[in-house]
């Protein structure tokens, strides 16, 4: 049986507290995990919290991140094309995926977490024993994320994502919405980082999966996979 992942990607092109700055799908988030997972074979899918076009973050498209990868997928306008006709939650169905894997940038930290849609196909993944797994800023997209018995899915569980100290260090401290680090944390789950900023780092407890920056999206898929 051939494996099937849903990759979750942003609506949101710019920041709500300065509509002038852009944002968007960090590109090699998604593109390091689409290239492991199609070196094993796996059927990948796209969805987003509002259906269509999710829109790239300018910054993504630059030094040091927009390499070999992303220059790929960015130069294919077949792959272009996956990007403006995303599926929304309620086209999918969530028994036919093994995994869902959220990808990043700072438009996820608007429209990932209110998505109740989301939230469901989540739960639902995860509670029949799939994989479930986000790469820096989509673990907001498990934020508000509850399992049948009321319980928030984090609480409890080892899991990273994009810190406090890399958000001021990426001089967006005074844009972002909340400290998605402090957050998450509140919700009982036990968040742990690298001691140097933007370096791989990912940390796999049971069939959570999640991964701390940029640098840490090729990691992060591989565990994923190993786990698939």
């Amino acid at each position: 049986m051939v494996k099937r992942i849903l990759l979750v990607v942003t609506n949101v092109d710019h920041y709500e507290a300065d509509p002038t700055h852009p944002t968007g799908l960090w590109l090699s988030e998604l593109t390091h995990a689409w290239d492991v997972f199609e070196e094993r074979g796996f059927e990948q899918t796209l969805v987003s919290p509002a259906g269509g076009k999710s829109p790239l973050e300018p910054r993504s498209l630059k030094f040091p991140t927009y390499d070999k990868s992303a220059k790929a997928w960015h130069a294919d306008p077949q792959r272009m094309a996956l990007l403006e006709t995303t599926k929304s939650p309620d086209e999918i169905d969530s028994r036919d995926f093994d995994a869902i894997y959220f990808t990043g940038g700072h438009a996820v930290m608007f429209d990932f977490p209110g998505s109740e849609g989301l939230q469901r196909i989540t739960r639902e993944i995860f509670e029949r024993g799939g994989v479930v797994g986000a790469v820096c800023h989509g673990y907001c997209g498990l934020r508000d994320t509850r399992l049948s018995s009321g319980q928030y899915l984090v609480a409890g569980r080892d899991l990273t994502g994009f810190s406090w100290r890399e958000e001021v260090l990426a001089r967006v401290d005074k844009l972002v919405p909340y400290n998605i680090e402090q957050e998450i944390q509140e919700r009982g789950a036990n968040y742990s980082k690298a001691l140097l900023p933007f370096v791989s780092n990912a940390v796999v407890d049971g069939n959570l999966v999640t991964g701390q920056n940029p640098g840490s999206a090729k990691e992060t898929a591989h565990k994923v996979a190993a786990l698939l």
